[in-house]
């Protein structure tokens, strides 16, 4: 992507992630951020419920891309280490961890969710929808594992949510050059340094089960390697993964 794609706000609507998805089944390619004040049917990963109120951040970065799509799934790591650095930003430097695949934590609790989605466009090509979702001046309570907003660790007020979109656009900007130029090793590298969690036992939510294990690192695809308690390592590619109170 040549320059920073375009802002386009809306004061409200249902989820910026849908819209993203209208615009590219409509054959739109972008690159454009949208990004609402209010959210009223924002979401998650698995299909939970994202709120979004005045004050926080709601954005979804519709691209494509010629990656196949196991590939083009990295770029959530992409999206979580812009977010991280965004919070760097906002509140000081290397307060933020990440947490697989993607969350984005402050002091143990989650401050930012990211969910990428996708779709194949007539062309050959994917369509992306990276939505990013910050709490910047409120946390929610009614949430599963404990959430924070950036306000709660800044002597101030948060930034705007169009400000901190900058921000956020700009490191976009550059962690996915870094891809593009040098590969998912160097998003590898980056991202394991900020990981919280690793080397710590986990509990791992997959689609249709549940295991527990060690928490080893990314393998090369950005799965995550478990050792189990008999010694075998079980590759993670989709579900949740939760680190005692994390």
């Amino acid at each position: 992507m040549a320059g920073n794609p375009p802002i386009q706000a809306y004061d409200e609507i249902d989820s910026t992630n849908a819209e993203a998805r209208r615009r590219a089944e409509a054959g739109e390619s972008g690159p454009v951020w949208i990004t609402a004040a209010v959210q009223t049917a924002g979401r998650g990963r698995r299909g939970r419920s994202w709120s979004t109120r005045r004050g926080n951040l709601a954005a979804t970065l519709l691209m494509v891309t010629d990656r196949p799509p196991v590939e083009a799934a990295q770029i959530s790591f992409v999206a979580a280490l812009a977010a991280a650095e965004t919070a760097d930003a906002c509140i000081g430097p290397d307060v933020a961890q990440l947490k697989w695949p993607n969350d984005v934590m402050i002091r143990g609790r989650k401050a930012v969710g990211i969910l990428v989605e996708s779709g194949p466009r007539e062309d050959g090509r994917l369509w992306l929808a990276i939505g990013i979702g910050v709490n910047l001046a409120h946390a929610p309570d009614d949430v599963e594992r404990p959430a924070t907003s950036f306000a709660d660790h800044m002597a101030g007020a948060p930034p705007e949510p169009l400000a901190a979109l900058e921000i956020l656009a700009a490191r976009f900007d550059a962690w996915r050059e870094a891809w593009a130029l040098q590969g998912f090793s160097a998003i590898a590298r980056a991202w394991t340094l900020r990981a919280a969690g690793l080397g710590q036992r986990c509990v791992a939510r997959l689609p249709n089960r549940m295991i527990e294990g060690l928490a080893e690192g990314l393998d090369a695809d950005g799965a995550l390697r478990l050792r189990l308690d008999d010694g075998s390592v079980e590759r993670v590619t989709a579900g949740d993964v939760f680190f005692g109170g994390a």
